[in-house]
């Protein structure tokens, strides 16, 4: 096995304690064991990726290291008999860019089990355009559908929705024919949600609920929900009956105050989206209804690429405040 030499985008602790990252070139030999090799063309930033470059022990414990969750190229070499040189593949989630050489290297070294094959209809740039924000903006769908929801039903409500999961979840609602209300806390993103095709924009004061009543008049059917906390409670509140939210971020807060009653007397459903560990299957079914029935092709025009060169100022700007929409990030030469 020969030693190659990549770039990678690396985080290290100084020895005053802050964390600094630089693009450095690195050896195959130092990628972790795995039985698969991957050439990276294309990977995208996530919350996660800002946090793991800031020195978040809760996302990566040891450092230096290079995050990055999503990776998208082609296989250089494989000890797995289901992969061979030369293979499209794509890998989001799991330890990636955690604990494990992430996707903002030009390799990385994984466990077979954690690649999926490329599926037809969409290239490294069209897969890194959707990134683990896109898959959990998927599986937030898959949940709705699951549960009966048709375009008639009424609104579906999207919090967040100028980031990588709303603008994606946005896309697919509108996509597929529903009333989409969205909760936009900031007028100077209300142009970018009313591109995206939202109905109707709600600011945050008529959403949240600051009352003691456990339940107020249902406003949607639905919700795709990624800040969680008082938006999340009080959203609860306004789901008509037998609805659904799909829970899939915490940008606002991880602590969930409400009642049961939402849920005994309206018959509500919360549901999860674990995008990190979904299962194969709902990968592979997922990733091929974004290939071809929910593809995407207006999405370009909400994506900013970048090189590694950019990378280190743009994963600080994504601690103070998200820009709108996808950021892909480009690795091939």
């Amino acid at each position: 096995m020969t030693n190659s030499h990549f770039d990678a985008f690396v985080v290290r602790e100084t020895a005053e304690g802050r964390f600094e990252g630089a693009v450095e070139s690195k050896g195959s030999d130092e990628l972790p064991e795995g039985s698969l090799r991957i050439q990276v063309d294309y990977s995208s930033l996530n919350y996660k990726d800002a946090l793991s470059a800031s020195g978040n022990r809760g996302v990566t414990r040891h450092y230096p290291h290079t995050p990055g969750i999503d990776a998208a190229g082609v296989v250089l070499e494989s000890a797995d008999p289901r992969w061979k040189a030369g293979d499209p593949a794509l890998v989001t989630g799991y330890d990636l860019g955690m604990n494990t050489s992430g996707g903002f290297g030009q390799q990385i070294r994984i466990p077979a089990e954690w690649a999926l094959p490329l599926p037809g209809g969409l290239n490294a740039e069209d897969a890194m355009a959707l990134g683990t924000a896109g898959f959990t903006a998927a599986i937030c769908l898959d949940r709705l559908i699951g549960h009966s929801l048709k375009p008639d039903h009424g609104p579906i409500l999207v919090t967040g929705g100028s980031g990588g999961v709303g603008t994606v979840a946005i896309l697919l609602l509108k996509k597929l024919g529903y009333r989409v209300e969205a909760m936009n806390g900031r007028t100077d993103r209300t142009p970018y949600l009313s591109s995206l095709g939202v109905d109707e924009i709600l600011d945050p004061a008529s959403v949240i609920d600051s009352s003691s009543k456990p339940l107020l008049r249902g406003r949607w059917v639905g919700a795709v929900d990624t800040v969680g906390g008082d938006i999340l409670a009080s959203v609860l509140k306004q789901i008509q009956k037998r609805g659904i939210v799909a829970c899939c971020g915490n940008a606002a807060s991880h602590v969930l105050q409400t009642t049961v009653l939402p849920f005994i007397l309206n018959g509500i459903t919360l549901t999860g989206t674990d995008s990190a560990n979904a299962p194969q299957d709902e990968r592979e079914r997922l990733w091929n209804r974004l290939a071809t029935d929910w593809s995407l092709p207006g999405l370009s025009r909400h994506v900013r690429e970048i090189g590694l060169g950019q990378l280190d100022s743009e994963l600080k700007q994504m601690l103070g405040s998200t820009p709108p929409g996808r950021v892909r990030l480009r690795l091939k030469d």
